[in-house]
């Protein structure tokens, strides 16, 4: 039997807790146009003392492939990511496939993180290549041999579930999620295409509406057993 302090306090509890995943809702919901965007959940669970618990999870599922022509852009067909090199060496993972030239022509992210250990496209060339195994080759001009140039990486983990996100699309290796272990022969790259996010837009809003009733029912139940002990202090006194 909880006591008036007890069931204000678990009241508290479970409010928060519902703020929190509302908040997880409305950021999947604000990056469901975020390129290569994986939505996040927190899971609730309700203890035996009637608490509120619960953990965050991320929802790894591919997103669509959407056809773009251009040819700076790759979504990966399948689990894995790019690694991509910050400007001060910091190394982390993607799959955020919108990449462009670089002012000093290498194949750079969008805000100029280098991908892989680095690919240059000759300015003059006629048309660069992305294979589906991530192999770039350029052509000098029409009908000539192309020239490969680099390979765009494909890495893994044992655990992606334990990546941590750093901002910007990108997640680094921890050590629950393993080290990066590097994908060879596979035919996963799409050329003059991405991948969008894995929102549920009609389930997130669902929940948001859910979540918003439930918030707004647990206020007012806090509210009144606020009143009743005014009252009861009222009462003593």
């Amino acid at each position: 039997m909880y006591s008036m302090q007890g069931i204000v306090r678990k009241g508290v509890n479970n409010v928060t807790i519902q703020f929190e995943k509302l908040g997880y809702v409305a950021n999947n919901l604000a990056n469901m146009n975020t390129r290569g965007y994986k939505s996040v959940s927190f899971e609730q669970m309700l203890k035996e003392d009637g608490y509120l618990t619960g953990s965050v999870r991320t929802d790894y599922a591919p997103g669509s492939i959407q056809v773009t022509s251009n040819p700076y852009d790759i979504a990966i067909n399948g689990n894995g990511f790019i690694p991509v090199v910050s400007p001060q060496g910091e190394v982390a993972y993607t799959r955020d496939g919108a990449f462009k030239q670089g002012k000093d022509g290498y194949l750079v992210t969008n805000d100029d993180w280098i991908v892989g250990e680095g690919i240059k496209i000759p300015a003059n060339c006629y048309k660069f290549e992305i294979k589906k195994n991530g192999e770039v080759y350029t052509y000098d001009a029409a009908n000539t041999k192309p020239k490969k140039i680099g390979t765009i990486p494909m890495v893994r983990f044992a655990s992606q579930e334990n990546l941590q996100p750093i901002g910007m699309n990108k997640l680094v290796a921890t050590e629950e999620s393993g080290e990066a272990k590097l994908v060879r022969n596979h035919d996963c790259f799409c050329q003059n295409n991405l991948e969008t996010s894995n929102t549920n837009v009609y389930g997130s809003v669902s929940d948001m509406l859910r979540l918003n009733a439930s918030l707004i029912a647990s206020t007012r139940m806090m509210k009144v057993v606020d009143d009743m002990y005014n009252k009861a202090i009222n009462i003593r006194e």
